[in-house]
């Protein structure tokens, strides 16, 4: 009998099957009722209760290398110094359970010191938007009620002028500034803490002892599942047994060019990374001449984030003169993805198996993967949930539709965070009984695979970064020529999409479309000044109640007659 003959044809068992062998009494990753924050729920039986048992867990792989940055390097050990130095540091500054510690830097080692040092001192950790103007971050400081902050010494100079707003602000940790700053309130992270040469030195710093658990508050993200899971889905689904742990086997290297302080970047890399001895190799920030040399250097097996990056990688011209033969795994989420992207990572990476995801930072990174031959047959598709999560497609009035119908997709899980910052209203909008309504409008098909069909929300993605259209709207309105805003998503090969505004001026004034988006500019990050202005000819369509129809400016700008 042929090799052909005896592989039984994919998939070889549902994923219900594949789910219920995985997830069995006695296996890691078996699955128990619980309760969670008064709801019933599934979740992982034997997963680390908090963050405090993750850094315990990583104590098993001191001596692997765990943050990499240009020519910077820290073991796992070193790593864990650091943080528990900088815990102790916090509660000396004052800092008691429940206080909110601000992080507002690019991807540095400094920053998971920071993030686990706040965490392990029972604070709740807020990462900031580290490409926001100094008014947004301002906003974050003072909205989350921060009463410190560790910066980097780019974003202390766009924020400086913005401190002295900032009343619960007690100190600020900046990090990679050459002197010393003449403000009370400023010290230099490397006075305290010294650079990441120096974590060797510090030698086995003990925790703090301040009491964690599993429904604390951890962490503030403005706008994860198991890593191991699809992987081992995926064998099962062939008809082939997942193969054992090896405990020898080499760490994994990840290249992670998505931020920390994205919900991504935390929860789906950094922290995943620790508990299984993996090394984090970072960037400044993303550039793929650049990417293409660590890869070969570091011998990178996974990296990815949104699908921008695997396009640039695959369509770089010298790619093929890097030996990239590590590469395990290319994952990515965030953005809409071509389906002929799976085909070309296959070509270009035999050997890796393409996933692609669907997750919210509300629900703490990926909740729904793709990933192998199930990802190869059905591309369009984002997945399906992880064993301890459930999904379901509503109508407008919350009752479940059946599979194959469009209706917004309805999430629950462990994962899903407890709600909305110091906005009741909004929780109580969006939670209902352990449910997150997700704003996206998707189908379920008969083997449970979910497919994103639009976006019910009033916001677009751009490469991982979401654009709530209100805010660029506004900003538009605030400019004295501007009668009549809109944005929308422009469709875009790499990056999902771009904001496009369309714009009705006043009678009797001007404006270029220059002019309009150097006015944005000024307001609001990069990410989110629009692409292009359409100046339209008459008052923007309008519905019954007054809504601008996005629909039809869509329709209108694709088929325009005028």
């Amino acid at each position: 009998m042929s090799e052909a003959a005896a592989k039984p044809a994919f998939p070889a068992m549902s994923i219900e099957q594949a789910h219920a062998l995985l997830t069995q009494p006695g296996t890691m990753l078996e699955v128990a009722e619980g309760e969670v924050r008064g709801v019933k729920m599934k979740i992982w039986k034997n997963a680390p209760p908090t963050l405090k048992e993750v850094f315990q867990v990583a104590a098993l792989f001191g001596g692997r290398d765990y943050l990499v940055c240009e020519d910077e390097r820290a073991t796992i050990g070193q790593f864990r110094a650091a943080a528990a130095k900088f815990a102790h540091q916090l509660i000396a500054d004052g800092v008691k359970k429940g206080d909110r510690v601000a992080i507002i830097m690019r991807n540095v080692p400094e920053w998971p010191v920071a993030f686990f040092g706040a965490a392990l001192a029972g604070a709740i950790v807020t990462p900031l938007n580290a490409w926001w103007t100094g008014g947004e971050l301002e906003y974050g400081l003072t909205n989350s009620g921060s009463s410190i902050a560790v910066m980097d010494v780019e974003r202390y100079e766009r924020v400086r002028e913005h401190l002295g707003k900032c009343p619960d602000l007690r100190k600020v940790y900046v990090s990679r500034s050459r002197e010393e700053i003449a403000d009370p309130r400023i010290v230099r992270w490397e006075s305290i803490m010294g650079g990441t040469g120096d974590w060797a030195s510090l030698g086995d710093v003990a925790p703090p002892d301040v009491a964690l658990a599993p429904d604390d508050d951890v962490a503030i993200f403005y706008t994860s599942g198991t890593t191991g899971l699809p992987k081992a889905r995926a064998f099962l689904r062939r008809g082939e047994a997942p193969p054992a742990p090896d405990p020898n086997a080499p760490p994994k290297a990840f290249l992670i060019s998505v931020p920390f302080f994205h919900a991504t970047g935390c929860f789906a890399i950094m922290i995943p990374s620790l508990m299984a001895g993996n090394k984090v190799v970072m960037q400044r920030r993303w550039d793929v001449d650049q990417a293409l040399e660590i890869m070969q250097r570091e011998k990178i097996t996974h990296f990815g984030g949104v699908p921008t990056i695997a396009w640039q990688v695959l369509e770089h011209p010298r790619v093929g003169e890097y030996d990239l033969s590590s590469v395990e795994g290319v994952a990515y989420g965030g953005a809409p993805a071509a389906p002929e992207l799976v085909k070309q990572l296959k070509a270009r990476f035999p050997k890796s198996s393409p996933s692609q995801g669907w997750g919210m930072t509300e629900t703490s990174a990926t909740a729904v993967s793709n990933t192998g031959e199930d990802y190869e047959r059905k591309p369009a598709s984002t997945g399906v949930p992880a064993p301890t999560g459930e999904a379901k497609i509503v109508d407008d009035k919350g009752n479940e539709l059946p599979r194959g119908e469009v209706g917004e997709l309805w999430y629950k899980g462990p994962i899903v965070v407890r709600g909305y910052w110091q906005n009741e209203k909004a929780t109580a909008e969006t939670f209902v009984d352990g449910w997150i309504k997700t704003g996206d409008l998707a189908k379920i098909d008969d083997e449970g695979f979910i497919y994103i069909v639009d976006r019910a929300k009033d916001m677009l993605i751009r490469g991982g970064e979401n654009i709530y259209c209100v805010e660029v709207e506004n900003a538009l309105y605030d400019h004295p020529a501007v009668m009549d805003a809109a944005v929308i998503g422009k469709p875009h090969q790499t990056l999902g999409e771009e904001p496009l505004a369309v714009v009705y001026l006043k009678p009797g004034m001007s404006a270029t479309s220059d002019e309009l988006r150097h006015f944005v500019a000024q307001k609001l990050a990069a990410f989110k000044v629009p692409v292009e202005v359409i100046f339209w000819p008459e008052t923007l369509p309008r519905n019954a109640n007054g809504k601008i129809v996005k629909r039809e400016l869509k329709t209108q700008i694709e088929n325009p007659a005028f």
